[in-house]
């Protein structure tokens, strides 16, 4: 009868552990929110993060940029993968702090053209001192990047039609205050046929917001010091921005979700509970929408009505 006893505890001992286990299960063991980093040929991660740490603005913060770096580092690695194995005339919008535009520079051979907007008070040609470490003699550079001064929603782009073999959109669309078409459209015409738009922003479907819906709490990005345009206006999900850049003449290259920073998603609400309802749409589950699309086709003429409301009739279409 002891050894029952001693058996039987035993075994529950296992089945509880695992219980545990399982209910502690961080999100990346549960789904593929990490995809392998495309890291450029014959380069570690440690190397290349040391690389882009040694990126400086002038009159930036030292201690911003290196947080900035340490935080989104694998969202430059992924927007880097998306461009590397294009060639030609880039444009890159928004490219301050330069992280994604050194990481270019130096394993790329895109020609990158860079535009920037800092209000309204700015010259139309801004001129910013960086510097970094060469990765490969390690010798500190330092030059001066010239960007194109210009608020995207407001003016027509400073570039001839079909400039661009390339254009990088990331981070800025989630800004947008007014019309996402118009500013896409822009886009379009300075962008080749057949040319690549590389698109990054936050997914709104991300696993983190699930578990914060569920918990209660707001998934809402807060009012900014920085201004309207400091804070997430609108985010969008995978099906959204498929939706949107087929509307404009884009056709999908490549689109994938991947966690970016430390994911809390657990301090919400337990992951593991909510795996078996989140399983069929896991690849969608990352902190952040990575794309690539090809300008096809010609855009549609008004506005998509899954995006915009309370317009005339005859400026939306189905």
């Amino acid at each position: 009868m002891k050894n029952y006893t001693n058996k039987a505890r035993k075994l529950w001992q296992k089945v509880t552990r695992k219980i545990k286990n399982t209910l502690d299960a961080k999100p990346g063991e549960l789904f593929p929110l990490h995809p392998e980093l495309p890291l450029p040929e014959r380069v570690s991660e440690q190397e290349l993060f040391n690389f882009l740490k040694s990126v400086l603005v002038a009159d930036a913060p030292p201690q911003e940029m290196a947080n900035y770096c340490q935080q989104d580092f694998r969202r430059f690695v992924y927007t880097y993968g998306l461009a590397r194995d294009l060639s030609g005339k880039c444009l890159e919008l928004g490219a301050n702090p330069y992280f994604t535009t050194i990481l270019l520079k130096e394993f790329t051979p895109l020609k990158l053209s860079l535009a920037n907007y800092f209000g309204s008070h700015m010259d139309k040609i801004v001129v910013q001192e960086v510097s970094y470490r060469d990765y490969h003699s390690a010798e500190k550079v330092s030059i001066k990047l010239e960007s194109s001064h210009f608020n995207i929603e407001e003016e027509k782009f400073p570039f001839e039609d079909a400039e661009f073999d390339v254009v990088l959109f990331c981070e800025i669309i989630e800004h947008l205050l007014m019309n996402p078409v118009a500013v896409l459209k822009e886009i379009k015409r300075v962008l080749k046929p057949n040319g690549a738009l590389i698109l990054t922003t936050p997914n709104v479907s991300r696993l983190e917001n699930v578990t914060k819906m569920i918990a209660g709490a707001n998934i809402y990005d807060p009012y900014s010091g920085y201004g309207p345009y400091g804070r997430h206006n609108r985010e969008y999900n995978q099906h959204e921005l498929y939706l949107l850049l087929k509307y404009l003449g884009f056709t999908l290259d490549a689109m994938f979700t991947a966690d970016v920073h430390q994911n809390n998603a657990n301090g919400y609400s337990s992951v593991s509970k909510l795996e078996p309802f989140l399983r069929h749409r896991e690849l969608g589950l990352g902190q952040y929408i990575f794309m690539r699309a090809l300008n096809t086709g010609k855009a549609g003429e008004k506005k998509p009505v899954f995006l915009y409301r309370s317009y005339p009739a005859d400026e939306l279409e189905e």
